[in-house]
């Protein structure tokens, strides 16, 4: 059997496995966004922080309907929904992709869904002191969302790869255009040759 280490940090445990896979999968991004989605896996290890509480109890909210509700309210309650449908998306994308596969919304929305998000609270914050604090971490989340959710796969990935693994890999490719899904389909002697039905910015 595997020997299970304990974790004593679990900040350190992200940071040093977000440095890692971001080494391995080639994406450079600033500090301040790394150490953005090193606090958000952080947040989201507690279920509650991920969840919502609703009167039919414990459940997540899809995104689109974070992004309704939000329509009418005011500034703070929008940028609210915007980052919190740009966090879950990239949550959901990242370590839950390969789950997407059979549900109706497949992980080509919650990247095309998360990036939007980004980039308009990235837009919305612009000039005011918030702005000025995290603008330029959420406009990279948007342009780089893609190679975040490789990321989160990568540190997600189990390294074991079935023929059902290579037919959501090669559909999470086209998809989304994903480095991480070609490079593993090229590892495994499949050479992506159609172009991703999307343009995803990497």
């Amino acid at each position: 059997m595997e020997r299970i280490e304990a974790v004593r940090n679990l900040k350190e445990f992200f940071r040093d496995s977000v440095a890692q896979a971001m080494d391995r999968q080639q994406v450079e991004a600033d500090d301040h966004t790394a150490c953005y989605v090193v606090n958000l896996l952080t947040l989201y290890s507690r279920s509650e922080q991920f969840f919502d509480r609703s009167e039919n109890g414990i459940e997540l909210r899809p995104v689109a309907l974070v992004l309704a509700d939000a329509v009418d309210a005011g500034t703070d309650e929008k940028n609210f929904a915007l980052q919190r449908v740009g966090d879950v998306s990239l949550f959901l994308a990242g370590f839950l992709g390969d789950g997407l596969a059979t549900k109706l919304v497949g992980v080509d929305y919650y990247v095309n869904m998360g990036g939007a998000a980004y980039c308009t609270l990235a837009q919305n914050i612009r000039g005011s002191i918030r702005g000025r604090a995290v603008g330029k971490v959420f406009n990279e989340l948007a342009e780089k969302f893609t190679a975040f959710v490789d990321v989160l796969a990568d540190i997600r990935d189990a390294a074991r790869t079935s023929h059902s693994d290579v037919l959501r890999l090669y559909d999470s490719w086209q998809k989304t255009g994903s480095r991480r899904a070609a490079k593993i389909l090229r590892d495994l002697g499949i050479e992506p040759t159609q172009a991703p039905s999307t343009a995803v910015p990497h």
